[in-house]
């Protein structure tokens, strides 16, 4: 059997991304196949694509981008004992989610709720699991953190809109920066909103007169100064977007996280979302075969919200 995927053999920009047939690839030990019903773009997609993050000029083999899945199981490979076929997961793919067939790993699926569509499902779970990293990292992990006074920048993306949510949920004080259009957004989370931006520092500490305890910076925009200064320490902010900035200030910087971790986390996420107390953010789809303009119109912040592929 064969299906369609997304894929480049060489970086550059969107152009290079091509819709191929390929025989269908087989779940090995832990795995499964899905049935792709939705997959999610995330930054790091089109980071990689670029070769940015590369020391060579291409991958070694044809790449298919993405992580955040949303699907059916179609067959179960060996040692899988909690997931049969026909069951619906979000999770992370093994080797890409840009496709219409993909394996995944077992521990890094959970089961999606019915009433969680499978477009809305497929963006939850690089965001989700992240801000329950980057929380504990801060050490804002399960518990009640009254008292603590958190700085949320870029509140309304999509790390930060569960990284205040969870950190409300705990009981912190959150600060969230955002544009102007989005501040209402970042109020209905929980949050006192704040435009970002040149005069941070002074506008937070307007809102937080007795100081910041804690910081987490998401956009990448060159907030990570102020952050610093806001908490009075570098190992009082974490970043996981700014790679050259945490270099330079000391700061902590954090991409991904133990699989067994991540399924607990997201798992409570979903839980979340199926009773209401998560909120997630806007989804835009975008059929398979117009992945390098999802991905382009991420990376340029054209469309507001999470940006999703239907196969």
């Amino acid at each position: 059997m064969t299906s369609r995927a997304v894929q480049y053999r060489r970086f550059g920009g969107p152009e290079v991304l091509e819709v191929v047939e390929r025989e269908d690839p087989v779940p090995g030990d832990g795995q499964v196949l899905l049935a792709v019903r939705a997959a999610a773009v995330n930054p790091l997609d089109w980071k990689l694509r670029t070769g940015a993050m590369a020391g060579t000029d291409a991958p070694p083999e044809p790449t298919v981008p993405g992580y955040d899945v949303a699907g059916v199981v179609e067959a179960v490979g060996p040692g899988v004992a909690d997931l049969a076929v026909g069951d619906e997961v979000l999770g992370k793919g093994a080797n890409g989610s840009y496709a219409e067939k993909i394996v995944a790993d077992a521990v890094r699926l959970v089961r999606k709720p019915a009433a969680l569509a499978f477009e809305q499902a497929s963006s939850v779970p690089v965001g989700a699991t992240t801000a329950y990293r980057v929380l504990d990292l801060l050490g804002l992990g399960e518990g009640d953190h009254t008292g603590t006074t958190l700085v949320v920048d870029g509140a309304s993306g999509a790390v930060g809109v569960y990284a205040v949510q969870l950190a409300v949920a705990r009981g912190a004080t959150v600060i969230g920066t955002a544009s102007e259009k989005h501040q209402d957004d970042v109020r209905a989370l929980g949050a006192t909103p704040v435009v970002y931006g040149d005069g941070l520092v002074e506008r937070v500490r307007a809102l937080a007169p007795q100081g910041v305890d804690v910081a987490l910076e998401t956009a990448g925009k060159g907030a990570l100064r102020d952050l610093v200064e806001l908490t009075g320490s570098p190992d009082t902010v974490v970043t996981i977007a700014d790679y050259p900035g945490a270099q330079e200030l000391g700061v902590t910087f954090s991409s991904g996280g133990d699989p067994q971790d991540e399924r607990r986390w997201l798992a409570d996420a979903v839980v979340r979302l199926a009773d209401g107390r998560f909120r997630t953010t806007t989804v835009v789809t975008y059929p398979l075969d117009e992945a390098g303009t999802a991905q382009d119109d991420n990376q340029h912040g054209r469309v507001a919200g999470k940006l999703v592929l239907v196969p």
